[in-house]
């Protein structure tokens, strides 16, 4: 029997095994049937005994070592295969291990295809580390795309992070390495070990791990996001109700990490601490959704999130995956939407991360001009590789399945469409066509809203696009790129700017303030006042305001106001809705102090009112995205720092009547001109007393005369506060 297993032995395979170079192990580890009986073969490196024990009888047979590095063998009688386990002394115990060996591919060749294909849109159930059972037994499937990497082998505590255990199998039509373990369950940590065809090895964290360490440790973790049982199946089913572009939308865009601190010291709360909280404040107030700054794993705490190193993990910063679904969940059960900030545009360069992945740029461009972001230092995804946009299309889909996530908003959308987005000439290469158009991120978008839509069509798409790129929220159809919503950062920008002009010079600026009405139906705007402009010195939002403290918090509630009659959904960050005074920092709490301070809790009072009356108004929100949902009564009063508007909804004599007067001075009989005849009610002003205001309201329901104003047949006489927004509700004479 020995001169029979030792001319079994191909010893050149036994040497690619022993110096951890096969990238097709099983073509020699494990068992398989010879004419000779059952040849079993297993490399556990610096070992000098193996037993191996066939578990129907429970008899060690001792196997022989064939190479001196850890290499043994050994010949069975018969022609099939028993159950078995390899048992060794370590440490002075017995331990027994399963043969990953033994155990199938569980990746298809159809999948396979797909996948090199850029179509297999769940190929996160397969790459990463899934506990499953195959063949009976419970363990881990491991699976990774190298496609250049002569060996991948999976390290960790259970095999004492040994590269020269555990060793792939690749996949020749994908480049997936791929390996069942049997025995390890959750929690474990786990690595991929690289090694190249020029030696050199190295360690990379998962791409597709479910969970990670906490910074600054790398390793990628073990877990099994099954486990979790959700509650909020009223709220799924109802999704899309909720959320149709006739329906209101107020977002409060947040940071987990500063929304609240610990009491205890600790530097983070726990997802499932954060929940309750949060639900209470956002239901409180009247938000309908929150926008989640990126909780995907991240390595830096001052990067916001926004450069990702594990795109299928929530950051263990606030706990586990499961306490991210428990803090989904517990949103949902409140009536609550979540939105995720999600970064397809780019990636940093931590050497655990993507970057040269297997040796190669795989995940992105080789040349720098075309991959890597000069002022960012951050790498661009090469979106003309299929598997790298399966990889990100598949990622989307991902937090819709498994986190019940109810829109995506995507960051940096025109880094990815320009190809010379923040380059100077030189640092970057035209298209086919000498353009600057990145051919294959326009197709890459449209792919991932085009499949998205399909499997979630409920699920908002909101894009970040920063430039007047066209028909971003415009259907396939008709060329566009298929998203639900764009912010409308021109808006933003335009209005902030005019807000922080002292009224007295507002009338040379009164075109930025109407400017927003001239292309406000080219795409399905988001109006946002969000985080990026709250840092970096620009100062929060009421101190961009001009004036003393009274005149700020008047020149912020009118802002406001004016932002919820304008066209658009909504989103505000936090803080500014009770008026923070310092600039938002990551490493510290929202000045939750400040409610206790009169004025501020005015301003938040008033707050929840003004998300209260856009709520009850459908006029506000039914037709935001429809021409005769908006009608100019007086837009050229520049001198006097004046817009007057209407905003319709479906029902025929469902209107608002909007009077903005953004000067300091008070109009006590300022005639409107109206579309019909009728009274008009004052529901709301941001000059009331009660929100801290000087009480500059109109009572008494006006009714409307045959005078001619604004080129209108009937008009009102009103009063029109300074720094004030004033809306009347329209009703039959």
């Amino acid at each position: 029997m020995a001169d029979k297993l030792y001319d079994l032995m191909d010893w050149a395979a036994i040497e690619a095994i022993v110096y951890s170079e096969e990238n097709k192990p099983r073509r020699t580890l494990g068992p398989r049937v010879t004419k000779d009986g059952v040849l079993i073969q297993c490399f556990f490196p610096e070992k000098t005994k193996v037993m191996l024990k066939t578990t129907a009888d429970r008899v060690n047979h001792r196997m022989k070592m064939q190479d001196e590095n850890g290499f043994f063998a050994i010949l069975l009688p018969g022609k099939k295969i028993p159950e078995y386990v390899y048992v060794i002394q370590e440490e002075g115990k017995y331990r027994e291990y399963e043969d990953p060996y033994a155990f199938p591919a569980q990746i298809t060749h159809e999948e396979e295809v797909q996948f090199s294909h850029g179509i297999c849109y769940d190929i996160y159930e397969k790459l990463g580390a899934h506990p499953m059972r195959v063949n009976g037994r419970r363990g881990v499937y491991f699976a990774v795309w190298a496609p250049n990497a002569l060996r991948v082998s999976v390290v960790g505590d259970f095999n004492g992070w040994d590269g020269r255990m555990y060793q792939m199998e690749k996949l020749e039509e994908s480049g997936i390495f791929e390996l069942f373990i049997p025995g390890i369950e959750a929690d474990e940590l786990y690595k991929f070990e690289l090694k190249l065809r020029d030696g050199l090895t190295y360690l990379k964290a998962d791409p597709y791990a479910n969970a990670a360490q906490l910074r600054p440790d790398t390793a990628s973790v073990v877990t099994n996001l099954r486990k979790y049982r959700w509650n909020d199946q009223g709220w799924m089913t109802n999704r899309k109700k909720v959320q149709g572009e006739d329906k209101p939308m107020y977002i409060y865009e947040l940071h987990l990490g500063s929304f609240r601190k610990p009491e205890d010291g600790r530097l983070f709360c726990n997802y499932r601490e954060i929940a309750p909280v949060l639900v209470d404040y956002v239901k409180e107030t009247g938000y309908t959704h929150v926008e989640l700054m990126p909780v995907m794993e991240h390595p830096l705490d001052e990067s916001w999130g926004y450069q990702v190193s594990g795109y299928y993990a929530p950051t263990r910063r606030y706990g586990s995956p499961q306490d991210f679904m428990a803090f989904v969940d517990a949103l949902h059960e409140a009536g609550i939407g979540v939105i995720l900030d999600w970064v397809p545009a780019h990636f940093p360069k931590d050497i655990a991360g993507l970057a040269a992945f297997d040796g190669t740029c795989l995940y992105e461009h080789q040349d720098p001009r075309q991959g890597m972001h000069p002022h960012w230092g951050t790498l661009i995804f090469n979106y003309g590789r299929p598997q790298v946009s399966n990889f990100l299309i598949s990622n989307a889909l991902f937090w819709a399945e498994k986190y019940h996530i109810d829109g995506i908003r995507m960051d940096a959308v025109a880094s990815m469409l320009y190809l010379d987005y923040g380059k100077n000439d030189g640092e970057w290469v035209a298209n086919i066509y000498g353009g600057n158009e990145n051919l294959e991120a326009i197709e890459f978008l449209r792919h991932l809203n085009s499949i998205f839509k399909k499997r979630y069509p409920d699920v908002m798409m909101i894009a970040e696009e920063s430039t007047s790129w066209p028909k971003v929220t415009e259907s396939f159809k008709k060329d566009g790129l298929g998203f639900d919503y764009k912010w409308n950062m021109g808006w933003m920008n335009d209005f902030l700017g005019y807000m922080e002009y002292d009224p007295v010079f507002r009338g040379a600026h009164h075109n930025e303030l109407t400017f927003s009405m001239v292309y406000a139906y080219s795409e399905r705007f988001l109006l946002g006042l969000s985080h990026d402009e709250f840092v970096h010195e620009k100062k929060s939002l009421i101190e961009k305001m001009p004036g003393d403290d009274e005149q700020k918090f008047s020149n912020m509630r009118a802002a406001l106001t004016y932002m919820v009659c304008h066209p658009g959904k909504k989103l505000l960050f936090m803080g500014q809705d009770f008026a923070q005074i310092q600039e938002w920092s990551e490493s510290r709490q929202l000045d939750w102090d400040l409610m206790e301070e009169p004025k501020h809790r005015e301003f938040y009072e008033f707050f929840k009112a003004l998300l209260k009356m856009y709520k009850s108004c459908p006029a506000l929100y039914e037709r935001d995205y429809d021409t005769e949902g908006f009608i100019w009564i007086n837009e050229m009063e520049w001198e006097k720092n004046i817009l007057t508007f209407m905003r319709c909804g479906k029902k025929r004599d469902d209107m608002l009547l909007i009077v903005c007067n953004f000067s300091a001075v008070s109009y006590p009989e300022y005639q409107v001109g109206v579309p019909k005849a009728g009274k008009y009610k004052e529901i709301f002003n941001s000059d009331a007393k009660k929100y801290g205001g000087g009480g500059m309201v109109n009572p008494r329901v006006k009714a409307s005369r045959p005078v001619e104003c604004d080129e209108r047949a009937d008009s009102v006489k009103i009063k029109a506060a300074p720094l004030s927004v004033a809306v009347f509700e329209y009703r039959k004479g």
